[in-house]
């Protein structure tokens, strides 16, 4: 890996030039680190093509290639006339994409509703607080609530959520939205860590999806972040006959 000096760039300083990489290949990787370091938060308006054929002394043809791979790869958009900017996270198809299941099922042509069955401030445990970046004990925000796809019970959604970026959490109505949409709204949605993995539910949790105590579910425990704290942790449990998971590749 090939690292540039950031800031200088971003300050339109020159950069000393590296020799193991292609010219847009180090304009590529500066602006990476850039991104990578919360230099530019999601929206934020980036360096100019103009100041970047400056700082790297590189051709406006080398710029705009760098440009055009990381918009390619979703982590930029770019508005004619305006500039590039950083791409929120929930934007990022190619690398990940978080959606929300209330508009996951309407773009099936079913009902979505869901039912609350816990909404509370808590002292997080040792364990939970780590996974948050909190002290223990420290207060969390923590929900529980089962979504249904034309009334049969499709996902039991345990989460956690960080009340020092989402302090409203807790006054919303979460059966006329859901926690996700709600924290792309609130929150500035940098990065996210994942698991999935093939297993049976809780006994509370079956009881929740009226499914029987060994029936295999898809379980996905998300975490995601800002670009310097924590904001929730979710369990996503889906019984295995009910939920597909699906994509596609196209090669390049």
């Amino acid at each position: 890996m090939v690292f540039t000096d950031v800031r200088a760039a971003a300050a339109g300083r020159p950069v000393p030039a590296a020799d193991s990489a292609a010219p847009y290949a180090r304009v590529k990787q500066h602006l990476l680190e850039g991104l990578a370091a919360g230099l530019w938060p999601a929206g934020a308006l980036m360096p100019s093509e103009a100041e970047l054929v400056a700082a790297f002394g590189v051709s406006r043809m080398t710029v705009n290639r760098a440009l055009r791979e990381l918009q390619a790869e979703g982590l930029v958009t770019r508005t004619q006339g305006v500039g590039t900017f950083a791409a929120p996270l929930h934007r990022v198809s190619s690398t990940l994409t978080i959606r929300d299941l209330h508009e996951e099922i309407e773009a099936r042509g079913h009902r979505h509703h869901a039912e609350l069955q816990l909404l509370r401030a808590e002292r997080a445990a040792p364990a939970l607080a780590a996974q948050l970046g909190l002290a223990s004990g420290s207060r969390v925000f923590h929900s529980l609530i089962v979504h249904h796809e034309d009334g049969v019970p499709l996902q039991c959604e345990d989460r956690y959520v960080n009340p020092a970026v989402a302090p409203a959490y807790l006054e919303q109505d979460f059966k006329v939205t859901t926690p996700t949409h709600y924290l792309f709204q609130a929150t500035a949605l940098w990065r996210a860590q994942y698991s999935i993995e093939a297993a049976r539910a809780t006994a509370a949790e079956a009881k929740l999806l009226r499914i029987a105590a060994d029936e295999p579910c898809l379980i996905v425990v998300r975490r995601t972040f800002t670009h310097d704290a924590a904001i929730t942790i979710a369990r996503l449990v889906h019984p295995g006959s009910r939920y597909l998971v699906e994509g596609q590749f196209n090669p390049s």
